[in-house]
């Protein structure tokens, strides 16, 4: 059983799920323009093997709140310094998506303390290459083209587009649902000003702008997993191996076929993986972990 609810932390609103469990949570941190939603069914699967987590929606992305701000990956680390703090939890293992690896790596960085273990899945911040259609919000009025190209007349040719190449086993990541629904809400001004606002704080036109990988030697490589899509379009998998390289005694797993999201092409590997990783640094005699009322 989870519980879901808008915690308040510093003026800014963070949607968040808790799953049961016993030991430090598993804190899952999506990637940029998504939300709690891209785990799938990885958080109920994880619960069911013993282990609480916490799912949560980035400020300026999913339900929590999208105010003008600071979207900087020190910020958002930040916040789910806050988030911990609020729940009661001083150690947690870090599991961070795309963006979502930046900000857990940064979040590492200002907090070494705090974290576990980490877990790095598709990760930005360690190279420049990153998708081209990200390197282009960053360009000067991305936020008038988005607001003029996202009608509903493009976001229906979207849907039918999708469907029918799927009818002939053919799906493009720009056009699987997951891609789709992160288009649909960049329609609304608010989702899409705070996505610019992220984009632009971590992209610039000619890639990625910030890099983890001078904060590597701050980290134990054996308290780091690694797992990347040999098939991602998104971030190249060869940013991956070269963080495991860099990591000795780090874990690197390559999901063969999967793109930017290998939790959802294999949940029960992904699953696996990270169960098995979190039981290798156990929390010393932690308290259950319980959903809050």
């Amino acid at each position: 059983m989870s519980t879901e609810q808008l915690i308040h932390l510093h003026g800014r609103d963070v949607w968040t799920r808790i799953l049961p469990g016993e030991g430090a949570p598993v804190l899952l941190v999506h990637g940029i323009g998504s939300s709690q939603d891209t785990w799938g069914d990885v958080p109920d699967r994880l619960s069911q093997q013993g282990i609480p987590v916490v799912a949560v929606d980035l400020p300026g992305h999913g339900n929590s709140s999208k105010a003008p701000g600071d979207y900087s990956l020190g910020s958002l680390a930040s916040t789910l310094r806050d988030l911990l703090d609020h729940l009661g939890h001083e150690k947690v293992h870090l599991v961070g998506h795309s963006l979502g690896g930046g900000i857990s790596m940064q979040f590492t960085y200002q907090f070494p303390d705090r974290p576990l273990s980490l877990a790095l899945i598709s990760s930005g911040g360690l190279g420049e290459e990153v998708f081209p259609g990200l390197r282009a919000a960053a360009l000067p009025g991305a936020d008038l083209a988005l607001k003029l190209a996202l009608n509903k007349r493009t976001l229906a040719g979207l849907d039918w587009a999708g469907e029918r190449l799927s009818r002939f086993g053919y799906k493009p990541h720009a056009l699987n649902g997951g891609a789709i629904d992160t288009v649909r809400r960049l329609s609304d001004d608010e989702n899409r000003a705070a996505f610019l606002s992220t984009v632009r704080s971590v992209i610039s036109t000619k890639g990625q702008r910030v890099s983890a990988l001078d904060k590597l030697a701050f980290v134990q490589g054996e308290q780091v997993l690694i797992m990347w899509g040999d098939k991602d379009p998104m971030i190249p998998h060869s940013h991956g191996e070269n963080a495991h390289a860099l990591l000795p005694g780090s874990q690197l797993e390559i999901f063969h076929g999967a793109g930017h999201e290998p939790h959802t092409y294999d949940p029960d590997r992904f699953t696996d993986l990270i169960a098995s990783h979190v039981a290798a640094h156990p929390m010393p005699l932690a308290k259950n972990f319980t959903a809050l009322a």
